[in-house]
């Protein structure tokens, strides 16, 4: 148990943050507030270590409305500080105020911080950031240097950009890597789901012929996710691909687009010699025909 004198010292620590975020706010609120003040920022960084977690939110808030000018104190302290518990807390910081100029440090800490937390946090500051970290995070994925969890947060926070990385993400289409390309198609699902748009799901149909099967596992996954009739057909022709999971996601998607038109095709697996995609096909068309109800009952 800590004694009376750590108990002391807790509290008056304590004491001075409570004052100091209640006179921090009172400074924003009044429009007062410094931003050249650098004693008054790093003060503010050092609260994110409070021990109550209510209080560690308060000092995140109001150094997100601070903004940009927090920025270079927040960085230090991801990057150098002792306290896991401040890395945490200005990783998500950072997140709340996206700014560009972080994304060197947000991906060393990414890629080497010795605590999960401050890596995931720091990945889903690189997402918040946008198209700034899309380099870097092809750069990753295209890498046999990174482990697969690495490459699924790197690919996660691609996917969490979506349009704004549109560009990026049509010419990494034709990436070397494997991993690369995976991470495209599910980025350009994201981006079609934001706003369907015929370049993004021409893309994904296209990829539907991939030579590579997870590629194509991945466009019939990415189309289930999208309302674009026009994919329907082509995900018909896809229910004969060669490869089973590529047939398993497109009878999926199929069940999930809700097309009537799929039903005969799904009705013929009904007899297929796999049972999982005679599964599949059942609670597809089951699907389907819900879809088709609640349509007309509207």
């Amino acid at each position: 148990m800590p004694d009376h004198l750590e108990v002391d010292l807790i509290q008056q620590i304590q004491a001075e943050n409570d004052a100091l975020i209640e006179s921090v706010e009172e400074q924003i609120t009044l429009d007062t507030f410094d931003t050249t003040d650098q004693i008054l920022l790093k003060r503010l960084v050092e609260g994110l270590g409070d021990s109550r977690g209510l209080v560690r939110l308060r000092f995140a808030e109001v150094l997100g409305e601070i903004g940009e000018a927090a920025t270079p104190f927040l960085l230090k302290a991801l990057a150098n500080h002792a306290n896991v518990v401040v890395r945490r807390a200005a990783a998500k910081t950072l997140t709340i105020i996206a700014d560009p100029n972080a994304v060197p440090t947000l991906l060393q800490s990414f890629l080497h911080d010795e605590d999960t937390v401050v890596r995931s946090s720091s990945a889903g500051a690189l997402a918040r950031t946008g198209e700034a970290s899309v380099p870097a995070l092809l750069d990753i994925l295209a890498s046999a240097e990174y482990a697969e969890d690495t490459k699924g947060h790197a690919a996660w926070a691609l996917a969490f950009i979506g349009s704004e990385a549109s560009d990026y993400l049509y010419a990494a289409l034709n990436a070397t890597s494997l991993d690369v390309r995976c991470a495209v198609i599910g980025a350009l699902g994201h981006v079609a789901q934001e706003q369907v748009d015929d370049k993004s799901c021409g893309l994904l149909i296209a990829a539907l012929t991939d030579p590579e099967p997870l590629i194509r596992t991945e466009a019939a996954a990415a189309l289930g996710q999208v309302n674009y009739p026009a994919a329907v057909p082509h995900l018909i022709l896809a229910i004969g691909d060669t490869n089973l999971d590529v047939q398993k996601a497109t009878i999926n998607a199929l069940g999930k687009l809700g097309d009537p038109i799929a039903l005969e095709p799904l009705q013929r697996l009904l007899d297929d010699s796999q049972d999982v995609l005679r599964i599949l096909a059942k609670l597809a068309i089951a699907q389907i025909k819900r879809q088709t109800t609640e349509t007309a009952d509207w």
